[in-house]
């Protein structure tokens, strides 16, 4: 079966401002090299993609991971043309909140997709990301936790009973965490650098109260590049993620480890991704028949965002 690509055009109504590293520029250098690859190679299982266009979330589904009061508060704040949301440091303008709800309904279109054996996986090509932020706060580049709000959709609205959140973004998924911190049927595996913002996910972290022991948390220090992430993988995340035997996999796939992020001090390159990919691709084969939803997070050099994007996602249709 085919691969669901995510997107809607209203995603790039998120502006943050000249100089901004999370900047609607990243959707167009996505799409663009897509459109290039595609020119070039006829044969390019590109060509195959399923379309989808999210529609905006129902805000009971994002109450299912974030207090009432916080997000009822989001299009207020967007109206008012706040530079930052009060909760944090999280850059917003009058059409973020409109960007939000679509961003948490591509990650329901893509679970729905997938159960629905439309297509075996799917790719969710939107902004602003979703990691960072908690249940009751923005934080980072993140209004609503995207990732969470689809692995909370899948299990009330479609009974999955396990489910196993990857996230290879550079920074810790603070807001995963501690949104799914004291629940044991979401299984949430970060990599992440560290010391570095948000200044969370020790190696100690590792749930609490029922979810202890559903939280791992590996801290890489700068300069980690594609052998310390491909050996974590292979020696931690694949017998952790087996043992575990989830009904669908979820990615938080940010791409800011990349030797040319700004953001980053890690040295992860094209092929350290593509092998990290494999290895998550052959879990979801063998335990779950190829379910897994991808959502992109981080990754703001834009050359080499486009290239990994466009790479995960040929990887995604094989």
């Amino acid at each position: 079966m085919p691969t669901a690509f995510i997107f809607h055009p209203d995603h790039v109504l998120h502006h943050t401002g000249p100089f901004h590293p999370e900047r609607p520029e990243r959707m167009q250098a996505i799409l663009s090299h897509i459109e290039d690859e595609k020119s070039r190679e006829p044969g390019s299982p590109l060509h195959d993609l399923i379309h989808l266009e999210p529609v905006s979330a129902d805000l009971s589904w994002i109450k299912t991971v974030h207090e009432p009061s916080y997000v009822d508060a989001v299009p207020g704040w967007c109206r008012q043309n706040l530079r930052d949301l009060p909760t944090g440091d999280t850059t917003i303008c009058q059409e973020s909140y409109q960007a939000a709800l679509l961003t948490a309904g591509a990650g329901l279109a893509g679970v729905d997709a997938i159960i629905d054996g439309r297509v075996d996986n799917a790719f969710c090509c939107m902004r602003p990301p979703g990691h960072h932020a908690e249940s009751n706060r923005g934080m980072g580049f993140c209004i609503f936790n995207n990732i969470a709000i689809a692995v909370r959709y899948a299990q009330q609205r479609h009974h999955a009973e396990r489910v196993v959140i990857i996230d290879w973004d550079v920074h810790h998924g603070n807001g995963t965490q501690q949104i799914f911190e004291e629940d044991p049927t979401v299984f949430y595996i970060s990599i992440h650098q560290s010391p570095h913002y948000p200044f969370t996910g020790l190696s100690g972290e590792c749930g609490e109260g029922d979810g202890e022991g559903y939280t791992l948390n590996m801290p890489v220090a700068a300069g980690a590049g594609n052998e310390i992430y491909i050996n974590a993988f292979k020696d931690i995340v694949a017998p952790a993620v087996t043992r575990y035997d989830p009904d669908l996999v979820f990615l938080s796939a940010g791409f800011d480890a990349h030797c040319d992020d700004p953001l980053s001090g890690t040295t992860v390159t094209e092929e350290g991704f593509a092998d990290m990919m494999h290895i998550v691709m052959d879990l979801a084969d063998v335990l779950c028949e190829s379910r897994l939803v991808s959502f992109l997070e981080g990754g703001y050099d834009l050359n080499a965002l486009a290239q990994c994007v466009t790479e995960h996602i040929i990887m995604l249709t094989e």
